[in-house]
């Protein structure tokens, strides 16, 4: 395979990053092209497994077995191991993209689609891209404006922005090729996932199903930004001619008017190509709203939400499906990541495809037919006794059918779901998948006076049931029916072969080596390297905050190197509150070798003293109604009981709550919309928005009475 680099042009590659500012663009008649055309970089993503110094795809390869074949950190090396260099980020948000190396340069993600390209070995920065999305996107997005990565194809690097824009840049200078709105920017999608390229077509999905929206992924040339395909995953109004025979054949299993509030199955997060197949997979995610009565009338399997759906890759027609959860009303998405593998199984290879999407069920896949081989619980379930392997389906307690008791439903796995987006890795050699495990549980009971919400959460359930407690007692209580869990799983027997315990839900992705490692963060901020075969831990390194995002390695100049982004984001970083760990966001990339010897500066946040509002004469009752308000509308952003995460203003802590008036202007007026804040007045009225003031100056006199008075950081 000919290396995109000559040595000559690798020197003058150095020298040229060597003169250049670190904080402009670099303009050099170098041009990074991976071969002469397209076909030869086609020829290096398939030989992608052999190609051990870079990681040229969002899974290394597109198996996206997250499986690193360098040797030189191993597990009698690790202890040698330490922290090289590092790049501070923006703090906006949480981190969670998957770097691309390519010959000695890394390309990787932030907050909004800002993308970055740094010389791997040091950090020094070759260009910095911002898509400038206006920050009131952030109203749509569910879990902030985080990006879980960049594509490379042909010298082009690819990034979905927040706002819904497929952009192409020039790989060597950052400059824009082509960029394409993907959705029309009125609606309540956004992009947060990693776009995937091949065979010349990049394919990029969206979010958006709690705000009421209808799923679809799209392919575009990757030279031209023209659009290819488009498969939608949900069927739209029966009224209009579907878009082919495979949506009219979906609609059946729908009742009602599902598509004037969205359907949901949007593939926010895992796009899966097999080459050998020609076969592109979608993981697409729940139901929307979650409950089924408001969305189908309770009936109806509602294709293709929480499904696996197979695509000929060249023309986005359907090949098969699996649907993990028929009929989903608990978020139980099938976005997570996908692994495909060559297993023995019973005497007979079989292709496979591997998951563990939220509902706590392993599946084993034929990725040719999408026959059902296996599904075990990696995780405690409660919502359905097992999966019927002569039917496929699983077999759903009925005491989790919220909808139709008219009571309320507490389950296990809750709506994060036993695992999350965070990727799963696998090592085809011990032939074990690492799954970063949640043990979680959710209450959920319909909404009898649901109404739509222009702006908000659409969800269809009483989120009354879902706030959190104040009272320390109480907080330690539900603390303990929530942990984190490092898998070693075995997919053949289904059965776990070991299991480390973690202090809190939530960790991050993991990377496995041929050097017999597993390396994961956490979200209390370690960053840790186990033994393979028996979850040892071998080494760690404190981060100073969550890790969310997997881990990489590669090798340059002979040096191999471990990569992660840090920062504490997403959901659960933002709603846990006082259930999850304190640290605050502090974003960076951090990068390491054997005898690395950086250190990152001592950590130095001002220390906030919360306001003494005792002298405020709180409406119980108006707080009791403002509790699930705050709940639908504000827990995602700032937190359950109001203990915001470190990357969102403390509610508490703010100043706006002990004016009426000022905090209308927030809430309602849309004053701080330029930051993110958006006006909820589409939804909410103003005796809805006292009564969620109620509730947090409640919460900021309850603090106080806990002793819960300081916090680190904004």
């Amino acid at each position: 395979m000919r290396r995109i680099l000559t040595a000559l042009s690798t020197l003058l590659f150095f020298a040229v990053l060597s003169a250049c500012d670190t904080n402009k663009q670099t303009d050099s008649p170098l041009k990074v092209t991976a071969e002469p055309n397209a076909d030869a970089f086609k020829i290096r993503a398939l030989a992608a497994d052999n190609d051990a110094d870079n990681w040229l795809l969002h899974g290394r390869t597109y198996q996206g077995q997250r499986y690193s074949t360098l040797t030189q950190i191993n597990n009698r090396t690790v202890n040698q191991l330490g922290l090289d260099w590092y790049l501070d980020l923006p703090r906006d948000g949480g981190q969670e993209a998957t770097p691309l190396v390519v010959d000695g340069i890394m390309y990787f993600s932030t907050t909004w689609g800002q993308v970055y390209a740094v010389n791997a070995t040091n950090g020094e920065k070759i260009w910095f891209f911002d898509p400038k999305v206006p920050k009131e996107t952030l109203g749509k997005a569910c879990c902030g404006p985080v990006n879980r990565g960049v594509a490379y194809w042909d010298g082009k690097i690819y990034v979905g922005a927040l706002d819904g824009r497929l952009i192409a840049l020039d790989a060597w200078t950052g400059k824009l090729i082509w960029s394409v709105q993907t959705f029309n920017p009125k609606d309540s999608y956004t992009i947060t996932g990693a776009p995937r390229v091949a065979n010349g077509k990049v394919f990029i999905g969206n979010g958006g199903a709690e705000f009421g929206v209808r799923g679809f992924v799209t392919a575009y040339d990757a030279d031209s930004g023209e659009r290819v395909w488009r498969f939608y995953t949900v069927p739209g109004d029966p009224a209009k001619p579907f878009e082919n025979k495979v949506l009219e054949m979906a609609a059946k299993t729908w009742h009602g008017e599902w598509w004037k509030v969205g359907g949901g199955g949007t593939v926010w997060d895992s796009i899966s190509y097999d080459p050998d197949l020609n076969l592109l997979y979608l993981g697409v995610g729940n139901s929307a709203p979650w409950n089924p009565a408001v969305r189908s009338q309770g009936k109806g399997d509602n294709l293709f939400v929480s499904s696996i759906v197979a695509l000929n890759a060249d023309t986005g027609d359907y090949v098969w499906h699996y649907q993990t959860t028929p009929g989903d009303g608990w978020d139980y998405t099938a976005t997570q990541n996908m692994v495909l593998a060559d297993i023995e199984i019973k005497g007979k290879i079989r292709k496979v495809i591997m998951q563990a999407p939220k509902n706590g069920f392993f599946y084993v896949l034929d990725r040719a037919s999408g026959e059902l081989i296996s599904a075990e619980p990696y995780v405690k379930v409660t919502w359905a006794s097992h999966v019927d392997m002569s039917t496929g389906r699983p077999v759903v307690n009925e005491k989790s059918k919220y909808w139709l008791s008219g009571g309320s439903a507490t389950l296990f796995p809750g709506s994060y779901g036993g695992h999350n987006w965070k990727p799963m890795a696998y090592n085809p050699e011990k032939r074990l998948v690492y799954i970063p495990a949640t043990e979680s549980l959710s209450s959920y009971k319909a909404d009898e006076n649901f109404k739509w919400a222009p702006v908000g959460r659409n969800n269809g359930i009483d989120y009354n049931v879902r706030s959190f407690p104040s009272n320390p007692e109480a907080i330690e209580k539900v603390k303990k029916l929530f942990s984190g869990r490092l898998l070693a799983w075995d997919p053949i027997n289904q059965k776990v072969v070991w299991s480390v315990e973690q202090a809190y839900p939530a960790n991050g992705g993991v990377l496995a080596t041929v050097g017999n490692l597993v390396f994961q963060g956490t979200a209390d901020g370690f960053f840790r390297a186990y033994n393979a075969d028996s979850g040892e831990k071998l080494w760690e390194f404190y981060t100073q905050t969550a890790v969310m995002a997997a881990p990489i390695s590669y090798r340059v100049e002979g040096d191999e190197y471990v990569a992660v982004m840090v920062g504490r984001g997403g959901i659960y970083g933002r709603i846990s509150g006082k259930l999850g760990p304190r640290e605050i966001n502090r974003s960076r990339l951090l990068v390491f070798k054997l005898s690395g010897n950086n250190k990152l500066p001592e950590v130095d946040e001002p220390i906030h003293t919360l306001p003494d509002l005792s002298a405020h004469q709180v409406d119980r009752d108006a707080a009791n109604t403002g509790a699930g308000i705050y709940a639908r509308y504000c827990a995602s952003c700032h937190g359950f009981s109001a203990a915001a995460s470190g990357m969102v203003p403390d509610l508490r802590y703010s100043g706006f709550i002990q004016s009426r008036e000022a905090f209308k202007q927030v809430v309602l007026a849309g004053i701080l919309a330029q930051r993110g804040m958006v006006s909820f007045a589409p939804s909410i009225s103003e005796e809805d928005t006292e009564n969620v003031r109620q509730y947090v100056i409640l919460q900021n006199q309850l603090s106080r009475k806990y002793g819960d008075v300081t916090r680190v950081g904004r």
